[in-house]
């Protein structure tokens, strides 16, 4: 898969026409992972997810991919799902996927990998998870559906099985005319320190795809682990 260097003028990824430019490259920093030093540097991550015209038309499920900005429209990231075609659409709302999210010069930087698991509230045991790798190979988190009857809950460990802080959803996910909200809060969920917002897309997209697009908000300065494994996160809640 090609793509584009910074800067690069006249086409994308693809040879597709020119798109946003990427965020510079800021400086390796000790102990980041590889590719994460794009997130120290900032507090809100724009995801939007691409069109695919075979899908919309067909309702076929295609692999997604998505964009990752930040507040400024540079892209940051860009992020392709890669699951075999049968899977995809036999199992379409809880299959197994990966997402492989590469950076400015194509370099693979965050795996997302999710297994199968039981889509039920009501079964502790076998709830779904992603774990996140950065770089590939090594684990850096993972994000877990906590058990809940009435509300979406999800957790946010560390590499080492820790909770370090909680996403907690409304009780209807699906929006209409608005954003729908899920807050990032302290493991206890006594304080809120940074929400994910699920963006309403309009009438007509809510209507004939399953396209999301997501804005998330965190401190500053948040480990750049546990910013990779927040981003993780909003595709975790495309299912939710």
């Amino acid at each position: 898969m090609d793509f584009p260097i910074q800067h690069q003028p006249k086409c994308n990824h693809a040879g597709e026409p020119a798109g946003p430019l990427w965020m510079p490259a800021p400086s390796a920093f000790l102990d980041c992972p590889p590719g994460l030093e794009y997130l120290t540097e900032i507090d809100k991550i724009q995801i939007h997810q691409q069109i695919d015209l075979l899908e919309a038309i067909t309702g076929f499920e295609t692999n997604n991919k998505y964009e990752i900005k930040n507040s400024l429209g540079q892209r940051i990231y860009f992020a392709v799902e890669d699951t075999d075609c049968c899977t995809r659409n036999c199992c379409p709302c809880f299959r197994p996927s990966t997402v492989r999210i590469f950076d400015l010069m194509g370099q693979e930087v965050i795996t997302l990998e999710k297994p199968l698991t039981c889509a039920s509230c009501c079964c502790p045991c076998c709830l779904q998870e992603i774990e996140i790798y950065s770089p590939p190979g090594t684990l850096i988190g993972y994000v877990i559906r906590a058990a809940h009857m009435c509300l979406p809950k999800v957790t946010i460990q560390n590499e080492d099985r820790n909770d370090m802080l909680r996403i907690v959803g409304p009780f209807c996910t699906r929006g209409c005319c608005k954003d729908v909200v899920f807050e990032i809060t302290t493991v206890d969920e006594e304080y809120v320190i940074g929400k994910i917002s699920k963006q309403w897309t309009g009438f007509v997209r809510e209507a004939l795809t399953d396209y999301t697009n997501f804005d998330i908000c965190f401190p500053l300065g948040f480990d750049e682990k546990i910013k990779a494994v927040i981003l993780g996160a909003c595709f975790f809640i495309v299912s939710l």
